[in-house]
Formats: C-alpha cells, sequence, structure tokens
C-alpha cells in the first residue's frame, strides 16, 4: 500500500479506530503509554517540533542495539 493510500485509510477510520491503531503499534513497539520523562510536561509545540526533526532523520527512529 502507498502513502496516499495509507492517509486515505487512515482518514477514513473513526476516532475510535485511529486511537486502537495507535495503541497497537505502540505496543508492538513496547511503548508504554504516559512512558514519558517523569516530571514532564510537554508542550504541543515543542512535541511537534521533535516530530518533524525526526522525520528528517530517519536514523533518528531507528532503535539502537
Amino acid at each position: 500500500m502507498d502513502k496516499k493510500e495509507r492517509i486515505k485509510k487512515y482518514k477514513s477510520m473513526s476516532s475510535q479506530e485511529r486511537q486502537d491503531l495507535i495503541l497497537k503499534k505502540m505496543k508492538a513497539k513496547g511503548i508504554e503509554v504516559g512512558s514519558g520523562v517523569p516530571n514532564k510536561n510537554y508542550d504541543s509545540e515543542e512535541v511537534y517540533q521533535l516530530i518533524i526533526i525526526a522525520n528528517c532523520f530517519p536514523e533518528l527512529r531507528l532503535k539502537g542495539d
């Protein structure tokens, strides 16, 4: 499935289906809900900027051994 098809499929999903998909992918990667840095409140703008940066450097998303 190419990127456009994935986007179309994602947009056609209900909010609950999207949440379930995200939680399933998080679980597959070993990420727990609320597993961020203790005592850290995330600013949505800060998170958005980090996502943009991570997208520019795919190697940052690879799990190091």
